[in-house]
């Protein structure tokens, strides 16, 4: 791993308003930055230009590195792979300063609609995990025509701000943790002062059998030197439970997720160890109308395609087809 991991890092962005560089893998090609709505996002983007365009998000505390292996695997069967860093992650800034550093779930999915329409991509295939699976989730929902097809780790993601509300039996209760912690300014200075290891200790209780050496996950961790990650991080968790508000104007796009509407592009949906009673898919199986199957992967956690990077590009291979 370790020697993987070094060949991976030759590529560097100095982002000017956090002053570090960022480092990320060959494998995922080139680094670039195109402004887009409200952000400067920083991509990668690998295979031939006339491909079939896939669009890979990631998670929290999860960066583009998470997509490595999956990667090569898609351009080997001639898609055009992009991969942009979420907005408070690795050099995607905001373009203007005052700007408010918005996590909530409409926010990050018009920014990846805004991506495309920058880039000039009428319709892609989207695949993603964590807060990656909830924007692709999130797009299918509200701009169907826009998707190819979709791959969901987790499922059906949409937060749903009145459910939020409601406890969760104390087990469940206790995995959510953080979101507590996140909820006091106490929690937000230590976050700000103990990023590395509070990701860190997040990748290891999300993904208990995967051992991930030490230059795996500083590759990805340099990307929560964004200037804005710790604001985004903290707003998208206070949000989820209604403590902090979002902005008004996605408050349309809001209601109607509120209605949790079905998704009705081509989806395989993924499960995992980390979902637990979960896994069989059939608390979100009916939110997915059209063409649909249910993949369950064992053995490993929540960071499906660094785990099993073959099992997530066959997801994607496979979208369109099902």
């Amino acid at each position: 791993m370790l020697l993987i991991a070094a060949l991976f890092f030759t590529m560097t962005f100095v982002n000017a308003q956090s002053e570090k560089v960022i480092e990320t893998a060959s494998s995922l090609g080139t680094l670039k930055q195109i402004n887009a709505g409200l952000l400067n996002v920083g991509y990668t983007e690998a295979g031939p230009s006339t491909g079939s365009p896939v669009i890979l998000l990631h998670g929290w505390p999860y960066d583009i590195h998470s997509y490595n292996e999956v990667v090569p695997i898609l351009v080997a069967k001639g898609y055009r792979v992009l991969t942009p860093y979420l907005r408070g992650s690795g050099t995607t800034t905001f373009l203007s300063k005052d700007t408010f550093r918005n996590g909530q779930q409409a926010a990050l999915a018009n920014d990846i609609i805004a991506f495309m329409d920058a880039l000039k991509i009428d319709k892609a295939t989207i695949g993603g995990f964590d807060w990656g699976a909830r924007t692709a989730v999130v797009m299918a929902a509200l701009w169907p025509e826009r998707l190819n097809g979709l791959v969901s780790v987790s499922g059906y993601l949409v937060v749903n701000l009145e459910a939020n509300l409601k406890p969760l039996p104390p087990q469940a209760e206790l995995g959510w943790w953080y979101q507590y912690y996140f909820a006091t300014e106490r929690g937000k200075l230590g976050y700000s002062q103990n990023t590395y290891e509070f990701n860190k200790l997040i990748w290891k209780i999300a993904s208990p059998l995967w051992n991930f050496d030490k230059a795996t996950y500083d590759q990805t961790a340099q990307s929560f030197n964004n200037p804005d990650h710790v604001a985004i991080v903290i707003h998208n968790y206070r949000w989820r439970q209604s403590l902090e508000p979002g902005e008004s104007k996605y408050d349309s796009l809001e209601k109607k997720l509120a209605t949790r509407p079905a998704i009705k592009v081509p989806t395989i949906t993924i499960a995992s160890d980390f979902d637990g009673a979960n896994i069989d898919g059939k608390a979100y199986a009916n939110k997915f109308t059209g063409k649909y199957e249910h993949r369950i992967l064992k053995g490993i956690g929540h960071n499906v395609p660094q785990e099993d990077p073959k099992a997530f590009a066959q997801a994607i291979m496979d979208v369109t087809k099902i």
